[in-house]
C-alpha cells in the first residue's frame, strides 16, 4: 500500500492537494469542485472519509499485484 501511495503522489509528495490526480478523483468521488481544494478542504476531506480512502488503498493495491 505504501509503494501505491508513493507511485501516485509522485511529484506532490509535500502538496497532495495540487496533485492533478488527486484533485480529480476527488472531484469524482465527492462532486467537490477540483479548483476549489485548498490544503484544509484537502485534509478535511481525507480525515472525513478516511476509512473509504484506506479500502480504496488497500483493493488499488492488491489489483496491481496481479
Amino acid at each position: 500500500m505504501i509503494r501505491l501511495i508513493w507511485r501516485l503522489t509522485k511529484g506532490y509528495r509535500l502538496r497532495l492537494w495540487r496533485s492533478p490526480y488527486l484533485r480529480w478523483r476527488i472531484e469524482t468521488w465527492s462532486g467537490i469542485d477540483a479548483d476549489s481544494i485548498t490544503p484544509k478542504r484537502f485534509l478535511a476531506f481525507a480525515w472525513e472519509n478516511r476509512a473509504a480512502l484506506l479500502r480504496y488503498l488497500g483493493w488499488a493495491a492488491s489489483s496491481g499485484r496481479r
